[in-house]
């Protein structure tokens, strides 16, 4: 027989948990173009790419050589090669990462990402549902957006 303070402290815990989005309830599973086993996306992906692509992780600031890239060129999804920004949209945002002030047309798609007690926008391929990264509105004009975007989710094709 479970007391109510048993009862009451596995629902404050529970809720709690749904509050810092540890737990998706009544959420559906969202479905995308490409899909693969998770055992397949692990043999397409490095294991860095795999734990950011597929679990929402982050790389370590500053670690991507994509940072430095300048070059005319486009950057595509590491998990399925959708194109998803310009290199004509990329700006220097002094985070560590790579940021875009704008997604190329249909490319990326967003959702709220409560994860670590904090409400953001989680930005993820819209072809593949790979992690890319997050949404903040503290980026250049035109647009004031800044698309900061883990560079080992993506690659580079030069013009």
């Amino acid at each position: 027989m479970i007391s109510r303070r048993r009862l009451l402290l596995a629902t404050t815990v529970a809720s709690g948990a749904v509050a810092l989005g540890l737990l998706r309830t009544g959420v559906a599973e969202e479905r995308f173009e490409i899909e693969y086993t998770d055992s397949q996306w692990r043999a397409r992906l490095t294991p860095q790419q795999y734990a950011v692509l597929r679990h929402e992780g982050t790389e370590r600031a500053g670690s991507s050589p994509l940072n430095d890239e300048h070059r005319a060129g486009t950057f595509a999804c590491a998990g399925c090669d959708l194109l998803l920004f310009s290199s004509e949209t990329k700006f220097d945002s002094g985070t560590g990462w790579p940021s875009f002030w704008k997604p190329l047309d249909n490319a990326v798609a967003t959702r709220q990402d409560r994860s670590f007690g904090m409400l953001r926008t989680e930005v993820h391929c819209r072809r593949c549902g790979g992690h890319q990264g997050h949404l903040f509105d503290d980026g250049p004009a035109p647009t004031g957006l800044r698309y900061c975007m883990n560079g080992v989710a993506m690659t580079f094709i030069p013009a």
